[in-house]
């Protein structure tokens, strides 16, 4: 689906699917770059980072491993408590392992937070976080991130894996929801 499939639903486009597969190259090619001769296991957190995740470890050059996790954070509305349940655990044993958490977005940070210390009880010898997307200005803690693909502003987005109830996971674009969608 591209954005002139649903522009009426869109305020605007932030960034088109050329940019972000630009962008995802990049990333790509760092990572490589960064754990050149190691072998990488990719964590992807489910539905939001399937788009990333596939994307990204097609783009790299290097042998990866790819796992997936599911949770649930409980909240109101658009809003995360960071009240975190796991509701898909990893399949393998992350001892030891170099882990890069793959993420869509990183709103509040809020669960991200409570997954990452989870993971790292787990003994993996280093765990990073990748995210396509970020809101600085949304955040409520601070959750080190090493790579991130765009910052974007304080709105509500869909496209390439972000969705609204639902929808506009498989928009190749990514753009801001227009109000009357959702109120």
């Amino acid at each position: 689906m591209d954005a002139a499939d649903v522009a009426d639903d869109l305020e605007k486009v932030l960034f088109s699917s050329d940019q972000i597969q630009a962008r995802v190259a990049e990333i790509a090619a760092l990572i490589d770059a960064d754990y050149q001769g190691r072998d990488v296991l990719l964590v992807g957190v489910l539905n939001g980072a399937v788009m990333v995740m596939s994307d990204l470890q097609r783009a790299m050059h290097s042998h990866v491993e790819m796992d997936w996790m599911a949770v649930s954070s409980y909240g109101s509305g658009m809003q995360s408590s960071g009240v975190v349940r796991i509701l898909k655990d990893l399949s393998v044993d992350i001892e030891g392992r170099d882990v890069i958490v793959v993420e869509d977005i990183i709103d509040t940070g809020l669960t991200l937070s409570y997954l990452m210390s989870n993971l790292a009880s787990r003994g993996p010898a280093s765990l990073e976080i990748m995210t396509m997307f970020r809101k600085p200005d949304a955040a409520q803690i601070d959750v080190p991130v090493k790579y991130v693909g765009f910052e974007i502003p304080n709105e509500f987005v869909v496209g390439y894996g972000l969705d609204y109830a639902g929808r506009y996971r498989n928009l190749r674009d990514v753009g801001t929801l227009a109000p009357h969608v959702y109120s």
